[in-house]
């Protein structure tokens, strides 16, 4: 497979474009900053005392092993997602309990330079001397919830109550995630979600290290409007995720010189795509955004290509998610272009490191997908907190979290927002040709996640349980 690490620094719409949909963002919230400016902004946020959420009953003696409790589904229409995710945690765990650690710190040490440019170590995986979490070994406990919302709320509340996990991680599908924060703020268990996905959730509790839409949706269509042209159609599944992103797409179209010409919500049982891909022939757009997702969804791909609809698609799922590059035969993901957080490919010494640590642990999986990423990180990152701690208290815990800290990714380097619980990204556009081959044609290295930001979200101050929509955005509501 052909790879370049030739690429282009990205910027989000033009001076005009970013006024407009950054009126009221609070200070430090900008769309694309360098390192600096985001600890700048970040620490700001993150300066507390007190932390306001109730407390927390704290177990008598720290002893015995650091429990972590993950629910990714095995089985299932979302197993293809949840199973790398699983591996990645169990590949983190070990390297947690074998004494090591990625590089972390609220400057990250052997990062980056004062100018926020990215240095490539040959490795980011460095010895933390400490073999476990405090000197206590990590267990793993991940009952398979088969990718229903009813299993989800089950097992996420024998977790916390019967297992009692320290911590709690887990979910693909946003619905899935959707049901278990609800259980989560009841037992008021701190969470983790490591996916990609619609963005706006505002959760004391939750702490997101997948990328979001402003991180994703934005570049993909500014690249998108820019090489194919303005003229937009959205397939998108139908549940939040689906609707979600499209509402965003809809929302940022205006504003990027796009046009919204059709969208189609897609039950996620759908396996047979004849009438879509009619609907979009007729609509005549210049280029699709997907938002199909799931193992019944990719079928879309094969179908469009076997009916000969040539028509260049954009997406913050695709490639990165499904690997639908490896999986079907040439060319039918051709002209897929997606902003992606995470590829196997990418040709950086630091993430050749990973994948070869990943594959010699599980050399039967088929790809390491972006969420399998998320997931790795999280789980460093939560050993990185408990060990700044010293102790896994979770009020101890989210105090550290929530004062600024970074960790050096195999994708580059992030930094966990104290306003927000989201993650910067490191985001690379990924264009797949006619052979299925991967380029990287744009790179931006730090995409904050400013939007909630922007709507006077602050967790430290003021905890919230919500989760915001483009519709509470007065800027983006008119264009909906």
């Amino acid at each position: 497979m052909s790879q370049s690490s030739r690429v282009k620094t990205g910027k989000v719409a033009d001076a005009a474009q970013a006024e407009r949909i950054s009126a009221e963002r609070p200070k430090g919230g900008k769309l694309i900053g360098t390192r600096r400016q985001f600890l700048a902004g970040a620490a700001a946020a993150g300066a507390v005392g007190a932390l306001g959420f109730p407390a927390i009953k704290a177990k008598a003696a720290e002893t015995g092993p650091v429990k972590f409790g993950l629910l990714e589904d095995q089985s299932g229409n979302f197993a293809l997602f949840g199973l790398p995710k699983l591996h990645a945690t169990q590949l983190a765990i070990k390297e947690i309990n074998d004494g090591f650690t990625l590089m972390s710190g609220p400057t990250g040490p052997g990062g980056t330079g004062k100018d926020g440019a990215f240095t490539e170590q040959v490795d980011v995986l460095v010895p933390s001397n400490d073999k476990g979490i405090n000197g206590r070994e990590v267990t793993l406990i991940s009952p398979d919830p088969q990718s229903e919302p009813r299993m989800y709320q089950q097992l996420t509340k024998r977790l916390g109550l019967q297992d009692e996990a320290d911590v709690i991680m887990g979910a693909f599908a946003s619905a899935n995630r959707e049901a278990m924060r609800p259980v989560i703020d009841q037992m008021k268990k701190m969470y983790w979600y490591n996916n990609q996905y619609e963005g706006g959730v505002a959760d004391k509790y939750t702490f997101c290290t997948g990328a979001v839409a402003e991180q994703q949706i934005i570049p993909a269509m500014q690249y998108c409007i820019s090489k194919f042209g303005k003229r937009i159609y959205i397939p998108a599944a139908d549940y939040n995720f689906g609707q979600l992103s499209a509402m965003w797409t809809r929302a940022m179209a205006p504003l990027l010189g796009g046009e919204v010409v059709g969208q189609e919500f897609i039950p996620l049982s759908v396996t047979d795509f004849t009438s879509t891909i009619a609907r979009i022939e007729q609509a005549k757009p210049d280029w699709l955004m997907m938002y199909i997702t799931g193992q019944n969804h990719a079928n879309f791909y094969p179908q469009a290509n076997a009916a000969g609809l040539k028509r260049p698609m954009g997406s913050s799922i695709n490639l990165a998610q499904g690997y639908e590059h490896k999986r079907f035969a040439p060319p039918a993901l051709a002209g897929m272009n997606v902003a992606v957080s995470y590829m196997e490919e990418i040709p950086t010494p630091r993430n050749q490191a990973f994948v070869k640590r990943f594959r010699k642990m599980f050399p039967d999986e088929p790809y390491i997908q972006q969420e399998a990423h998320s997931a790795y990180v999280a789980t460093h990152l939560y050993a990185v907190a408990c060990r700044l701690a010293k102790t896994t208290e979770q009020g101890a815990v989210m105090e550290v979290l929530e004062s600024g800290i970074g960790i050096e990714a195999p994708a580059g380097w992030m930094f966990m927002d104290p306003a927000t619980h989201h993650m910067s990204q490191h985001i690379r556009m990924a264009s797949c040709d006619e052979k299925h081959n991967i380029t990287f044609v744009q790179e931006w290295p730090s995409i904050e996640p400013w939007w909630t930001r922007r709507l006077g979200v602050n967790l430290v101050k003021t905890p919230e349980f919500k989760q915001y929509t483009p519709a509470d955005d007065p800027a983006f509501k008119k264009f909906l």
